[in-house]
């Protein structure tokens, strides 16, 4: 395919003839590089930074750095990179901008993965907001930060500095400039062993020499929220290892590497079926999956002898661990792979004995299941508490096994029985002929099995200038989406049972907010201290600890007068550095329904009214102490139409836009909880934040047109918020229903929800309320 420049003369048409000539020189590369979407998207990036108006610095740096980005993580990061870099022009000075480009392709080839590189540049967004001065040196710096940092790493280091020189620029400077002492410091604290980057390549010669084959691995970061919990994983048949590692003991950390690979590539060609985790409780699960663990490497030692080696130096576990659960279960995990290992404990011979018997049948993974499902029942008689979260292996090449599990929640019979046919609807989009010729079924729903749309608005054959869509008064809506429902009396759940349509905010007078900001100047003005309080400070030191970071001078200086005078010293002479960092994303729910529009017994406003007030005071108090945010309301009319409105989103400033949506609420319809919650929480799954917090403000219990039993949507809600849970998300309920406490505390737990008792009150509970949850 022959691509010409000529072929962008229009998008081009304003380049200065020095970058035109730059272009011309860079085109035959861009060519090789960029397919023509890839192109397209390229040219624009152009297009773009010279309307910016800030030179030719950052068009240049852009025409001829961003191919090399492209080579190394691929093409489809340029929307990102572009999108970023328009938003930091608000920011920061094109300068700046010149250097994030000119640097990227580093950043690009140290991280080595387009998802890595996108949370690099989120973190630059931040590093500019909350230190401006130290962009500048940093990124002079950025070859030698990455040589020894992960990307969690510098994230890290970034923010230390930001908070500890907020205000002193001079020290800011020098910190970013790797020239102080602290800057060093806390570079020596938070370098890792050994990159990912600066491995991979043997890496993928030494799976390939092993199995004659390629594997596909990609870096993870998985300290960018937290250094704890991070565990190698396979997922899409790609190997995700952390982006670094530490040494293990004695066992250097390249090591540690070639064991994880290899271990995550004995799954990928051992492992022929899926294990069903259908009937298995927790500890049942864990056995097994130290049982396949050790299958799959046997069978690998069996061609590869020396791998017994790699893997044993990496087991800690010895005889003298039996406090907890996963004290056995590493001593296991050492016990099948190691035969030198000695431990005469019962159930780790019977675990041997029972390995040993099998090993004629270990090319099937029911092998695993049989095993692990008998040594789970016999350790039960050691009365040892069982708990996933903390009773796991310590040996850090072992995957988290993710990779073989098959999670059957779908049983066909048992859905038959609870009234669930499989949904096969198709959205078809159709020319205007089509549509008009075709006969519309006016009592088809959601769940239809075939949908037309048009692209387009349809404007009637009288030339009124007004489409069908306004004179019917209907808003256009993104594609629907199914949300399972959980049903307490035969406890399964309903697949996609549940419709929610995302409809559009529609406006109204901003006035009233302005209004409401006046109304209640004086708590705004009782709020600004409070929030102020909360801002990170930088980093506290916490004295008198026996183990901490560095030695406490006075401390020490009174230890030693007292050990002169034969008196007992006091051994806590050690403080410790704590850093001060607020993460958090908040999603406000509203429930818009029709109980709102009643209003407050012994007053002349409504529910609604309340809740706005509360939440333009809520608003007002997130955005002035900067976390993300996001305010959506629904109602429903049945389970094929739960309305759900965003009047502002994560990305989106709060400007005239939110608040002109804020003042246009209604209340109508009814109250499906469990689907909104369901759909308000894949929303903040795609934050970064490391705490999700999701406040949900209603008037009643949940209840819908098309549900008689009214304990069916409590339980739903409450399978919705355990959902959310185990996905990171914290739910938390205020409640305006006098009589909540009779259910609320069952949905929500006992922590996690308030009743309103003087609703008039809500405006001023609820900024406190926030600011006590996001402590």
């Amino acid at each position: 395919m022959s691509v010409h420049l000529d072929d962008y003369n229009e998008l081009l048409k304003n380049l200065e003839p020095e970058s035109m000539a730059l272009l011309k020189n860079a085109w035959p590369e861009a060519v090789k590089v960029f397919s023509p979407r890839g192109l397209d998207n390229y040219l624009k990036g152009i297009s773009a930074l010279r309307n910016l108006g800030r030179g030719r610095g950052p068009v240049d740096c852009w025409i001829d750095e961003i191919p090399q980005v492209a080579k190394e993580i691929g093409e489809d990061v340029l929307a990102d990179l572009a999108t970023s870099v328009l938003a930091l022009a608000s920011k920061t000075s094109g300068a700046v901008i010149e250097l994030v480009l000119a640097t990227a392709p580093t950043a690009a080839r140290r991280l080595g993965d387009a998802q890595l590189f996108q949370h690099y540049l989120q973190f630059l967004s931040t590093l500019i907001a909350q230190a401006p001065r130290g962009a500048r040196p940093m990124l002079d710096k950025l070859e030698i930060l990455f040589e020894h940092l992960t990307l969690g790493g510098l994230r890290r280091w970034a923010m230390w500095g930001a908070h500890a020189h907020r205000t002193d620029y001079e020290e800011q400077v020098r910190y970013f400039n790797l020239e102080s002492k602290e800057s060093l410091a806390v570079l020596q604290k938070e370098r890792k062993g050994t990159l990912f980057v600066d491995v991979q390549r043997r890496i993928n010669m030494y799976l390939r020499a092993l199995w004659a084959r390629d594997f596909f691995m990609k870096p993870t970061s998985g300290d960018y929220e937290t250094r704890e919990g991070y565990k190698p994983f396979i997922e899409n048949y790609f190997i995700h290892l952390p982006d670094a590692f530490d040494n293990f003991g004695d066992v250097p950390a390249t090591e540690v590497y070639r064991a994880a690979s290899a271990h995550a590539a004995a799954h990928l060609v051992e492992t022929r079926q899926p294990i069903s985790a259908e009937s298995l409780n927790p500890l049942q699960m864990a056995v097994i999956s130290i049982i396949e663990d050790a299958r799959v490497e046997e069978l690998s030692i069996r061609r590869f002898p020396g791998l017994r080696q790699t893997w044993s130096a990496l087991h800690s576990a010895t005889p003298d661990m039996n406090t907890t659960m996963g004290d056995f279960l590493n001593r296991l995990a050492r016990a099948l792979l190691d035969p030198a290992y000695k431990d005469k404990d019962k159930w780790i011979a019977e675990g041997r004995r029972l390995f040993k018997a099998a090993q004629n049948r270990l090319d099937d993974h029911q092998t695993s299941w049989d095993i692990g499902v008998q040594l789970a029942h016999s350790i039960l008689e050691k009365n040892i508490p069982f708990n996933p979260r903390t009773d796991v292996l310590s040996t850090p090449y072992r995957d988290d096994n993710r990779y073989f599990w098959e999670f059957e929640e779908f049983d066909f019979e048992k859905a038959q029985i609870a009234g669930y046919e499989p949904p096969k609807q198709v959205r078809k989009y159709v020319s205007v002929m089509e549509f008009a010729n075709e006969i519309d079924v006016e009592t088809a729903g959601d769940d239809a099995q075939e949908i037309w749309v048009m692209g387009t608005e349809f404007f009637p054959y009288e030339d009124s200038g007004v489409s069908y869509n306004d004179m019917e008064g209907r808003e256009p809506v993104s594609p629907p989406f199914h949300y399972s429902e959980w049903d307490y009396q035969i406890q399964l759940e309903r697949p996609d049972w549940a419709t929610v349509q995302e409809k559009r905010a529609r406006l109204g007078d901003i006035q009233c907010i302005d209004d409401i900001a006046a109304q209640y100047k004086r708590e705004i003005g009782r709020m600004k201290f409070l929030l102020d309080a909360m801002q990170p400070q930088g980093t506290r030191r916490i004295r008198k600890l026996e183990d901490g970071d560095e030695i406490d001078i006075n401390a020490a200086i009174r230890s030693i007068i007292d050990i002169r005078m034969h008196m007992q010293p006091d051994p806590r002479i050690m403080m410790r550095s704590v850093r001060k960092i607020r993460d958090i994303s908040v999603l406000v729910l509203l429930d818009m329904s029709e109980s709102t529009n009643e209003k407050v017994e012994g007053q002349d406003f409504t529910v609604l009214d309340l809740t706005r007030q509360a939440t333009v005071l809520l608003a007002n108090a997130i955005d002035k102490i900067g976390d993300p945010f996001a305010i959506h309301g629904f109602c429903s009319d049945g389970r094929h139409d739960v309305e759900y409105y965003r009047y502002k989103d994560f990305e989106q400033p709060y400007n005239e836009i939110p608040k002109a949506k804020l003042a246009g609420m209604t209340g109508q319809l009814s109250t499906r909880m469990g689907a909104a919650i369901r759909h308000a929480s894949q929303y903040l799954k795609q934050q970064k934040s490391a705490k999700k917090l999701l406040l949900v403000i209603t008037d009643g219990e949940p209840a819908d047109i098309d549900v008689r039993d009214p304990q069916y949507l409590r339980f739903d809600t409450k399978k919705a918020v355990e959902e959310a849970g185990r996905s990171g998300v914290i739910t938390f309920c205020m409640s305006l229903d006098p009589r909540a406490d009779q259910y609320v505390s069952r949905i929500f737990g006992e922590r996690n929800y308030m009743v309103v008792d003087h609703v008039e009150r809500l405006p001023e509970k609820l900024p406190v309320l926030y600011a006590g949850l996001t402590r």
